[in-house]
Formats: C-alpha cells, structure tokens, sequence
C-alpha cells in the first residue's frame, strides 16, 4: 500500500484539534502534516509540522505537495480580529479558497472544509454569506472529491473562553429537541470523525454534509 499524506489546516482550533488527534491514531495516513502559523508543541512519529505564511503561495503548493487529502478547519472570530471584517476575510475566505486552488494545481484529488450551517453566498448576514461565498467558489474550483462540513453550535471544550457560547451553549442543549437536526448542536469530535470518513470513502462530487449526514458518516468511521 502507497504511503498517504494527510494536511491539516487549523490544528489549534475545537474541530482541529479533535481531529489532529484522529488522524494520528488511524492507520490510514501514514504521515500527518499541519500547515500552522506558530510554532506547534505536539509531538508524534507520523507528525511532521511546517510553519507558513498563508500569504506565500510558493511556499505552501509546496508544503501541499504529495497530499492525499486536505483538511481545512481554520477560522478565526470578530473578537481575536478587533471587528475588522477585512483581516477576518484573509482567514475565513482567502485560506480556504487559495488552498482549494492551490489542492488543483497540486493534484490532491480530496478537499474536505469546515464551513457552518445556513451558509449562503445571498445572505445578508456577514459571516453566512462569506461561509457561502466561500462554498461557491470551492465548488467551482473542481476537486475529484470535496466535502463541505456544516456545523451549527459546537460542543467541546475550548482553548479559549467564549463569553456568547457560555450563555448560548446550555440553553441550545435545552431546546435542542425542539430544533431542526440541521441546527442542533454537534460535538466537535463527531464533526472530525465525519472527517475522517469522508477521507476514507473519497467519493468523487462535491457534497455538503449537515447534522444528519455529519452524524451518519462519524457512525461509519466507528466500524472501521
């Protein structure tokens, strides 16, 4: 069997890091590469970190080279970037995006991106319509196989503390019952074992998975 390369994009955050963790304890990569901005204290043999600039398209096809499968689970917040809807677009927009593209030129044939349920390239809301903005776009890009992730509240415990989430959280899980399944909170462990099957199944398309497809596909990585 051919080594395979898994990259993973955003390995410090809630689903990152769940699924850095993942991938590190299934035989079906034999290297784990993240792509970070910062230097990254985790060690492990199949572990192989690169430091980047997300700005430097030169460096980074080549630090894509030989991947089999790209992860993408970066974002970032109003707060960490002070309201400035600009530097928020240069990390929900433009990674993601120039990584597809970049995936195109490198011949890495399975993309699979973190995005949020709702997401809509009409909507009026900032962060909706950026998230389908960047969906559109991904699609058109034209990967062999691309999995779109689409979330509603996470649970998981943070690095960080988020006042808005503390307040939310509990309530949701409440009322969750009473949801729509697509907008019913999710684990942020069940969203990185969808992940990983979705890697594992490669299917040729592009396909947006929401709470029920992302709940289904966690359940198959279980019987492997």
């Amino acid at each position: 069997m051919s080594e395979k390369t898994a990259t993973l994009i955003g390995a410090t955050g809630l689903i990152g890091g769940e699924l850095l963790s993942l991938l590190l304890d299934d035989d079906h990569f034999e290297k784990v590469r993240i792509l970070v901005r910062r230097p990254f204290s985790r060690n492990h043999p199949k572990l192989e970190k690169k430091l980047v600039d997300f700005t430097d398209a030169d460096s980074l096809l080549v630090d894509l080279d030989e991947s089999d499968t790209v992860f993408c689970t970066i974002g970032t917040t109003m707060k960490k970037v002070k309201g400035n809807k600009d530097a928020y677009r240069k990390i929900d927009y433009d990674i993601p995006v120039n990584i597809a593209r970049y995936c195109k030129i490198m011949n890495c044939k399975n993309y699979i991106l973190v995005s949020a349920v709702g997401a809509d390239s009409q909507s009026r809301n900032f962060y909706l319509k950026l998230k389908g903005e960047v969906e559109d776009i991904v699609r058109k890009v034209g990967l062999e196989s691309t999995y779109i992730m689409r979330p509603s509240i996470l649970l998981g415990k943070r690095n960080e503390f988020r006042f808005g989430e503390s307040i939310s959280v509990p309530l949701v899980k409440k009322i969750s019952f009473l949801l729509p399944s697509k907008y019913k909170p999710i684990e942020a462990t069940e969203v990185a074992r969808a992940m990983l099957a979705a890697a594992k199944i490669s299917e040729k398309g592009f396909f947006v998975c929401e709470y029920n497809q992302m709940k289904r596909l966690g359940r198959e990585i279980k019987k492997w």
